[in-house]
């Protein structure tokens, strides 16, 4: 529906001059419409009538900082959609948060593994690598030490710090494997 910009510039014109009737006017002319775009996008009859408010409420406020007033409509077309998309966002927000509560009740257990357990674990499952390899394990994750500096301690090569780290990787993974199929 095509909207005369020149009259909703004239009204924005009027209610940044302090005119409180222009607002009036602007809202008999652009509520319905911000109504039926935050629908669109919430699927929510409340929610966005709601929106429609809040987004009358930031017109009022930011209406000042309208440097033009034809672009009056575009501009709160984009407040009713980003207050739409907030909207929407809480409500997944709202929803994952009841889905993870819900798993947490459903699975206590799974929920509160203690971390000390699987450190002891990792810790055990690593005494089985080969020394070279698990200093390098050691090295690059319990203290954080780049790859260079790994090699410079140990005084190999990159590659053969990269490769002892990736060897590590793949030993430990099978011990943890089979560690978990023997419980």
């Amino acid at each position: 529906m095509k909207r005369d910009k020149s009259l909703d510039a004239t009204l924005v014109e009027a209610y940044q001059s302090g005119d409180k009737e222009a607002l009036v006017l602007l809202v008999k002319r652009w509520h319905v419409t911000f109504c039926e775009k935050a629908f669109w996008l919430v699927k929510d009859v409340d929610a966005s009538k709601d929106i429609a408010q809040d987004t009358w409420q930031t017109i009022m406020t930011k209406m000042a900082t309208l440097k033009n007033p034809r672009r009056f409509g575009a501009w709160a077309i984009r407040i009713v959609y980003h207050k739409s998309i907030d909207v929407l966002n809480q409500r997944n927000r709202e929803q994952l948060d009841l889905i993870n509560y819900k798993y947490e009740q459903e699975n206590p257990s799974q929920s509160k593994i203690d971390d000390s357990v699987i450190k002891d674990e990792l810790l055990k499952a690593m005494m089985v690598l080969p020394k070279n390899q698990r200093q390098v394990l050691s090295l690059f994750y319990l203290e954080s030490y780049s790859l260079k500096q790994i090699s410079e301690l140990l005084n190999i090569s990159i590659g053969t710090a990269k490769s002892r780290l990736f060897y590590a990787r793949e030993k430990l993974k099978s011990v943890i494997k089979i560690t978990n199929y023997e419980k």
